[in-house]
């Protein structure tokens, strides 16, 4: 299995938890020094909350299925003071 189809079978296994608040994840790249870059979708990129979800679940997921990568990075964070930011339905 390559890298990238290493990434996505641990994206799997938390892709149910996000799918359950309205998000998911997307890989936009895996770059030459192994950092992946992801973009995060649905709810998951307009929550208060995303910064947590990228450390503590996806991060942690990918790190501990696939440990040749050296960090994960989100192109589409959140800020928790964001004005605009949006909890998913089921956490109003």
């Amino acid at each position: 299995m390559n890298l990238s189809e290493q990434v996505e079978e641990a994206l799997n296994t938390i892709r149910p938890y996000l799918e359950t608040d309205g998000g998911n994840v997307s890989v936009e790249e895996i770059t030459a020094n192994d950092i992946v870059r992801l973009r995060l979708l649905g709810a998951c990129g307009s929550c208060p909350m995303s910064i947590m979800t990228m450390k503590a679940g996806i991060e942690q997921a990918i790190m501990r299925a696939v440990p040749q990568i050296k960090g994960v990075e989100a192109v589409n964070l959140t800020d928790i003071d964001d004005p605009h930011a949006v909890l998913p339905q089921n956490l109003q």
